[in-house]
């Protein structure tokens, strides 16, 4: 696979100011869909695999599909494991050819959160893998990973100068007021926070649970030094959508090409949205 090691590309932004998607695939459709978008504005792409996206496809599928997929693309593109549970899930993406993992320990205490990322790293980075920490709990539902909102908590400044400087990670996800699948009302985000997190790491940062944001606000995240932003639930949205229009206008259809293609194309076009909001079209090196 022609991968490179998200921290190339998210460094890049950082030292640029401008956010790079972190676009999660849950089948084929998506995955042909969001690299074809990156391919016609030329950005940089991280693709993200959940573990539940791989169970479901499977992670020799998941890899030869990726494989396919950058084979012949001029765009720098890294292989993201999203929300790690552990440190075997972890290894197991590595040895398979990820060239960026997650460990999510954010639910657990500090210095539990800072051992075990410190392990991902030093286990990591030893392979030329980038890895994501997290800091603060995101509330919502992504797969497997729960967070009420009664238990979601900011991310503290001067923790995440500490994590950062203890654990040696390529980037940090915040919490600033995100959350994960359908918003039930107006997501209102802490940009002060941001900006003291920014200033004191002076590091990638990545914004979690972006779907359901309005571009004003990402535009502002962005400017304040958010480097990558994951989406997820509004590409499963958008392809849920059209798949439904299409059999609104032809209850008669059978193949699944006829309806999975727009759907595919829908996910295209949602992702040059999201690229256009973030500023990273042309900025593929």
């Amino acid at each position: 696979m022609n991968l490179v090691p998200m921290a190339d590309i998210l460094q890049d932004a950082h030292k640029r100011t401008y956010g790079v998607g972190g676009f999660n695939i849950n089948n084929m459709e998506f995955l042909q869909g969001i690299i074809r978008g990156a391919e016609e504005l030329n950005s940089p792409l991280i693709l993200q695999a959940s573990e539940g996206a791989i169970r479901y496809i499977g992670m020799d599928y998941v890899i030869k599909m990726v494989e396919a997929a950058t084979d012949k693309t001029s765009i720098p593109v890294a292989l993201h494991l999203d929300h790690g549970s552990s440190f075997e899930s972890i290894m197991n993406c590595i040895r398979a050819g990820f060239s960026s993992v997650m460990i999510d320990a954010s639910k657990k205490e500090f210095e539990e959160n800072i051992a075990l990322t410190k392990k991902v790293v030093e286990a990591a980075h030893s392979v030329g893998v980038s890895v994501e920490a997290e800091l603060g709990t995101i509330g919502g539902t992504e797969d497997d990973h729960t967070v009420d909102e009664k238990d979601a908590m900011y991310t503290d400044p001067d923790q995440a100068l500490e994590f950062v400087e203890r654990t040696g990670v390529d980037a940090l996800a915040i919490a600033i007021g995100t959350a994960h699948g359908v918003y039930a009302g107006e997501p209102e985000l802490d940009f002060e926070r941001l900006k003291t997190i920014k200033k004191l790491i002076d590091m990638p940062v990545v914004l979690h649970g972006a779907s359901g944001i309005s571009a004003e606000d990402l535009n502002t995240a962005v400017g304040y030094g958010v480097n990558k932003v994951n989406v997820n639930t509004d590409f499963q949205q958008s392809f849920t959508a059209k798949i439904k229009e299409v059999f609104a206008e032809k209850p008669e259809l059978y193949d699944p090409r006829k309806y999975c293609g727009p759907g595919r194309d829908a996910i295209t076009e949602k992702v040059k949205e999201k690229i256009k909001m973030l500023g990273s079209n042309d900025k593929a090196w």
